[in-house]
């Protein structure tokens, strides 16, 4: 009985010390997660204005010919997938992997008509040890990143892009709708308009704007640095929706540790109940045999 008292005793210790733990990650992801909501609140205001711009000078003048705009057959498909580089998230990292596989089993019959962009390790690690094709992956981002952080890689995807390397690219990630709910989200963004659109792009000049210097030169400059931004977006609502998994997670993890003490500390007692009573009906079974 002293054993088994001891071994639940020390089960209470250990689970208050993990207590601890996961309640301190909690109020970590809680902070991280103030900070990466300000952060994607300030860069939506860009993403907007820039996204006004660009579409206003497509739509007002419909014969360019930027590779970024044009829609081509899809001969191939680069899936950009955005994880984290730490567990802990809850379901944060395999809603997203789980979209992943279900996109690429319905639409792919071959490892040639797609290939895998990927931020996060556990992303990384996932794609490479089922042997999937990973053209680039980046790692060890920081939590609060700036866009000179992803530029070079965003930059690169674009331009695997223009130079043919695959015809389509779609993010995956999840994004941020409030701290308690957040959802896997796919969107097309190169190239920037599809075959349906071109028609409507053509016909729509409406434009009361002098551009200087031209349009095309505006947009030679102007429409990588909207798909690289449209990368970051999707970047730092991932980031808000990964703190806010993992506050979730560990507050959830917290509240069952708080559970499970409360069970054990009730197993304990009744435990001791039980030895005080055993205790105390040898001493009175002694003393009767004594008296006898």
């Amino acid at each position: 009985m002293s054993r088994s008292l001891r071994e639940i005793q020390q089960r209470i210790q250990s689970t208050e010390k993990t207590k601890q733990i996961t309640n301190a990650m909690h109020m970590v992801a809680t902070s991280k997660l103030g900070k990466s909501e300000l952060a994607n609140d300030a860069f939506i205001q860009y993403a907007q204005k820039i996204d006004q711009i660009v579409h206003h000078i497509v739509e007002s003048y419909g014969d360019h010919k930027h590779p970024i705009l044009i829609p081509r057959k899809v001969k191939k498909v680069a899936y950009f997938v955005i994880t984290s580089d730490r567990g802990l998230a809850g379901p944060f990292n395999s809603h997203v992997l789980r979209r992943v596989e279900e996109l690429i089993t319905e639409r792919h019959q071959s490892k040639k008509e797609y290939t895998i962009i990927v931020i996060g390790s556990i992303g990384r690690d996932y794609f490479k040890n089922r042997d999937m094709p990973v053209l680039r992956a980046v790692t060890d981002l920081p939590d609060r990143p700036y866009f000179s952080d992803l530029e070079d890689f965003t930059f690169e995807t674009v331009q695997h892009f223009v130079d043919g390397e695959f015809d389509q690219l779609e993010l995956i990630y999840n994004y941020f709708i409030t701290a308690m709910t957040q959802e896997v989200k796919v969107k097309k963004i190169l190239p920037l308009i599809s075959e349906e659109d071109v028609e409507e792009v053509q016909k729509a000049k409406y434009s009361e704007f002098i551009f200087e210097p031209d349009e095309d030169q505006i947009l030679k400059s102007l429409l990588p640095e909207y798909a690289e931004s449209l990368i970051y977006n999707a970047f730092l609502e991932s980031k808000a929706s990964e703190n806010a998994s993992r506050m979730n997670a560990m507050r959830s993890a917290t509240d069952n540790a708080d559970e499970m003490i409360s069970d054990l500390r009730l197993q304990y007692n009744r435990a001791r109940q039980a030895k005080i009573t055993q205790e105390l009906t040898e001493i009175i079974s002694g003393s009767n045999a004594n008296e006898q």
